[in-house]
C-alpha cells in the first residue's frame, strides 16, 4: 500500500519500519540469548555511528494540519506516528459524518505484543492513549481542534491483542470553547471500549505560550515556526477585521 507522507520523512519512515519488528522480537520473540547479544552489539554500533551526527537541535515538528493527508496529522505520535517506531501505528481516514454531522475518523489498528496488558488483551492505558489520539483527530476534521480536558473511558469487554480493530472518532458538538467528542473500539461488530472526551479550544497565541512554557530551551526550532505562524495568522485576522486569542 502506498503511504502518503511528506517526502522529507521517507528516510525516517523506513528507519521506523525497520525498528518495529525488533521491538516485537525483544518483547515476545523466542530467539536465543546469543542471537540477542549479537544483535545488541550491532545495534550499539549503529547508535555509535548515528550519535555523532546529532546536532543536539530537535527536528522541527510540523504542526498538525487538517488539509494534509490524515497519515501526516501526527507523524511523530506514539499512537499514529508513521515515523515513530513505538507506534503500532494506528491508521486514520476521514469519512462522512453520521446523519449529516461533522466528518468523522475511522481508524484501523493492530496491537501486537508490545501493547499487551492482561494476557492476550490490549493494555488499558494503550486503549486510553489511542482514544485521546483518535478523538483529537476527529476534532481536527470537524474544524474544532482542542486540547484534552477530560477523557472518560468505559472498558466494556477485554479488547483482544493481535486482532484487526476499528476505531471511530466523532465530534458531537461545541459549546463556546468546549468540544464534546465520542469514540469507540470495535472487534468486528463488538464494541469493546468507548470514550467520551471534553476538549478545550486553544487559540494560536495561547498554544504558543504553552509550548514556550514547557520548552526545555528557548531556541527550539519548533517555537520559531509557531511564532511565525501565529504572526501570520494574527496579521490575517487583523486584515479581515476578526480577532482571536
Amino acid at each position: 500500500m502506498t503511504i502518503p507522507i511528506d517526502e522529507s520523512d521517507l528516510a525516517r519512515l523506513r528507519f521506523a519500519e525497520a525498528l518495529r519488528p525488533l521491538i516485537l522480537l525483544g518483547v515476545s520473540g523466542s530467539v536465543d540469548d546469543d542471537a540477542f547479544r549479537e544483535a545488541a552489539v550491532a545495534l550499539e554500533a549503529i547508535s555509535d555511528r548515528l550519535r555523532p551526527q546529532d546536532t543536539g537541535v530537535r527536528r522541527t515538528r510540523r504542526p498538525p494540519d487538517a488539509s494534509r493527508p490524515t497519515t501526516e496529522y501526527f507523524p511523530t505520535s506514539p499512537i499514529a506516528g508513521l515515523i515513530n517506531p513505538i507506534a503500532p501505528p494506528v491508521r486514520f481516514e476521514v469519512v462522512p459524518g453520521t446523519d449529516g454531522g461533522y466528518d468523522e475518523i475511522r481508524a484501523d489498528a493492530y496491537f501486537d505484543y508490545p501493547y499487551e496488558g492482561p494476557p492476550n488483551c490490549v493494555h488499558g492505558g494503550v486503549i486510553a492513549e489511542a482514544f485521546d489520539e483518535v478523538l483529537g483527530a476527529a476534532n481536527m476534521v470537524a474544524g474544532n481542534p482542542g486540547m484534552t480536558g477530560t477523557l472518560t473511558v468505559r472498558y466494556r469487554k477485554p479488547t483482544p491483542l493481535r486482532a484487526h480493530l476499528t476505531l471511530v472518532g466523532r465530534c458531537v458538538g461545541r459549546d463556546g470553547r468546549k468540544v464534546t467528542t465520542w469514540g469507540g473500539i470495535y472487534d468486528g461488530d463488538v464494541l469493546t471500549a468507548e470514550a467520551e472526551g471534553l476538549f478545550i479550544t486553544v487559540g494560536p497565541r495561547q498554544m504558543l505560550a504553552i509550548a514556550e512554557q514547557n520548552s526545555a530551551s528557548g531556541n527550539d526550532e519548533l517555537l520559531e515556526v509557531m511564532r511565525s505562524n501565529v504572526e501570520a495568522w494574527e496579521a490575517e485576522q487583523a486584515a479581515s477585521g476578526e480577532s482571536g486569542s
